[in-house]
């Protein structure tokens, strides 16, 4: 059930690819954030909503009180939106080939999906060895659960409180500086995180890395927007979150094989490498199109 449910997990895309096309070019920077925000929002709350409804129900019924959730998604998506979309006849349809060939700049989409699944790699290396490093950190004594949930959802606190800036940030200069700026700033942020002593240090550092994420996949998928053709976007979107699905992949088997065979310490020092690498792909490729003024 669970994988028929990943089968059909394309709401995100098609929900960003409408937005990209629905959103004139100089508020790209801020939908997108906007986007995010709301994605972190869900990811914060989600699990504190599953968790109290568990222990007031039990595991089945929160089955179905999300399941009733996303059916006002539905309602509401299908009422209360309106789109100005116009079909595609099949025969018309080019392929994706054509669609990449025909491209200003094919290396920065490129680009973009594979910073897509590294941003992503590099969030879910850490997650799975939270805890277990928390605990580590704190000897094994005290409120390891409690203090692990906090270092672990400081991230998306930071993200939440900076996407919005971020957004407008982009719109006025451009999304490329702005990914730029939040690659670099990443990966230093990894290297205290490597060499902390404290799980409230770390805590503080995961929270200034959320600040600086609200910078990386917003503005990943304003360059899409803004450097690809309407026609194009649901195929390209989806594209992008399969990056995205690989990535998380990746990030845990990646997490949980390091620190298997090395450290904890060598998580956080080879994703940081991974958003060195990143930064190093981004700079190369040279952006031909600007945010409108």
């Amino acid at each position: 059930m669970r994988f028929l449910q990943g089968v059909f997990s394309g709401y995100i895309n098609n929900a960003t690819a409408m937005m990209a096309g629905e959103t004139p070019h100089n508020r790209s920077g801020w939908v997108m954030a906007a986007m995010t925000t709301a994605g972190v929002a869900g990811n914060l709350v989600g699990p504190l909503l599953g968790g109290f409804l568990s222990g007031i129900f039990g595991y089945r019924i929160p089955f179905f009180i999300t399941g009733g959730l996303m059916f006002c998604v539905f309602l509401s998506t299908w009422l209360l939106t309106i789109e100005h979309f116009t079909p595609i006849k099949k025969e018309a349809m080019k392929p994706m080939k054509e669609i990449m060939h025909n491209l200003e700049n094919p290396p920065l989409i490129i680009v973009m999906f594979l910073t897509t699944m590294i941003v992503t790699s590099s969030t879910m290396s850490i997650d799975p060895i939270i805890s277990l490093y928390v605990r580590q950190l704190m000897g094994g004594h005290g409120n390891i659960a409690l203090v692990a949930g906090i270092v672990a959802a400081t991230p998306g606190l930071g993200t939440l409180i900076a996407a919005s800036k971020v957004g407008h940030t982009m719109d006025q200069i451009g999304p490329e500086k702005v990914l730029r700026i939040g690659i670099m700033t990443a990966f230093i942020l990894f290297i205290p995180m490597t060499f902390t002593h404290s799980p409230w240090a770390l805590a503080f550092w995961r929270f200034i890395l959320g600040l600086a994420n609200a910078a990386l996949m917003p503005a990943t998928q304003t360059v899409l927007t803004l450097d690809v053709p309407t026609e194009a976007f649901g195929r390209i979107f989806s594209y992008n979150q399969s990056f995205q699905a690989a990535g998380a992949v990746l990030g845990s088997i990646l997490g949980s094989f390091i620190s298997g065979i090395s450290s904890y310490q060598m998580v956080f020092i080879i994703t940081g490498l991974t958003l060195l690498i990143n930064f190093i792909l981004v700079m190369l490729v040279k952006p031909k199109k600007q945010i409108a003024k």
